[in-house]
């Protein structure tokens, strides 16, 4: 009998640093401000691939509210810190304008040689993201359970999109963080395994053969993490608005407790091939939740307030259980007001319209991204 699962709960967001005056992605941190974030921070603030770029990770959370509480005090203080250099942080999965040839990669061993092998496909990694751990102690469940929440991985992101432009363009996609990714091996949906001692073997090929030093260089959207008891979601672009991620954090965290629910009683959601749920993150990274995602029993699309209604209904218990009926719900809003991706664009658009130039909108953009990364911090 396998013990009940811990669910605690681990959130890790990317932020870009960009320069308070001329609202450009920075190419080179100052050189003590991680220093800074450290002594504050400790262990909780790393700094990324791009030197334009921090990652701060909470505690090993029991509660959202914890994870809440955390997160909070990260963002202000990397924002503080940052601040007293003349930057400011932005809570998006790409920069508005910002040109992948001009940045410089962080002077560390690991990043040094993914530049090396991956060369420039991971020049072009000036993208952010948002990670969500959920613990499953048990490595048999670990693998049980991400061959079955793959499933819900597009629904997920249709509601963190934050990433329309690059390079000053329009991408006409939601989430073109997701498109720059893939140009990655060993990134996309996960494989399906019969054990963990399977999904051991197929690693250790990799590892025997060269081409991987560890498991923490397989990038699917969900993962078990190699360096905690935890299925790792990968898939979301990271959200603007910290109460955003943190609806994502907690239907992913009740999803799993829902299927968790379903083994208990000898019963099982039905896992789909790769290809057709291929079809609904495309339709994510495309659309968002614009145009609705594919319903495999009905061999229909749908509109996704449909599929989020489900969805609700299905967790609703689990949300009662952790406490977070709120802001699961809050998902409703979003689909209301839309995503950080809506956002930009809509800035782009209504700056355009009031006589600003192709530059100054893509700048009101960043200006309106500081200011919603910070919003309720």
């Amino acid at each position: 009998m396998i013990k009940e699962p811990s669910f605690s709960i681990g959130i890790e967001e990317e932020y870009l640093l960009v320069d308070r005056e001329t609202r450009d992605l920075i190419s080179e941190a100052p050189p003590t401000m991680l220093g800074e974030c450290e002594k504050l921070l400790e262990r909780q603030v790393t700094p990324e691939f791009l030197q334009s770029q921090i990652e701060v990770g909470t505690r090993v959370c029991k509660t959202l509210g914890e994870a809440r509480d955390d997160l909070l005090r990260l963002r202000k203080c990397v924002s503080d810190i940052a601040g007293k250099h003349g930057l400011a942080i932005i809570a998006s999965s790409t920069h508005p304008f910002a040109t992948w040839g001009t940045q410089r990669h962080t002077e560390k061993q690991r990043y040094a040689v993914l530049a090396r092998d991956m060369q420039v496909v991971a020049k072009r990694l000036l993208i952010s993201g948002m990670h969500v751990h959920v613990g499953i102690d048990d490595d048999e469940l670990r693998i049980d359970l991400m061959d079955q929440a793959a499933y819900a991985l597009p629904h997920f992101l249709v509601l963190s999109t934050s990433s329309p432009f690059w390079e000053g363009v329009n991408t006409g996609l939601k989430s073109y963080r997701v498109a720059v990714w893939n140009s990655l091996p060993r990134t996309g949906l996960p494989e399906q395994f019969d054990s963990y001692a399977e999904f051991q073997r197929h690693v250790d090929a990799l590892v025997k053969a060269g081409v991987i030093e560890d498991g923490t260089k397989i990038w699917w959207d969900l993962r078990p993490s190699m360096r905690f008891p935890t299925l790792e979601m990968r898939i979301t672009d990271i959200c603007t608005r910290l109460e955003d991620g943190l609806c994502i954090a907690a239907l992913y965290r009740c999803w799993l407790r829902m299927l968790y629910r379903l083994r208990k009683k000898n019963q099982r959601w039905r896992t789909y091939a790769n290809m057709l749920i291929n079809e609904n993150r495309w339709r994510a990274e495309r659309y968002g939740f614009d145009e609705g995602l594919i319903d495999f029993s009905k061999g229909c699309i749908v509109p996704y307030a449909d599929l989020l209604e489900e969805i609700l209904a299905l967790i609703i218990e689990d949300a009662g259980y952790f406490g977070c009926v709120p802001e699961v719900q809050h998902a409703r809003k979003i689909l209301e007001r839309g995503t950080s991706a809506h956002w930009q664009i809509k800035s782009y658009e209504d700056a355009k319209a009031g006589g600003a130039s192709h530059e100054d909108a893509l700048k009101a953009v960043v200006d309106m991204l500081i200011e919603q990364t910070m919003h309720g911090v």
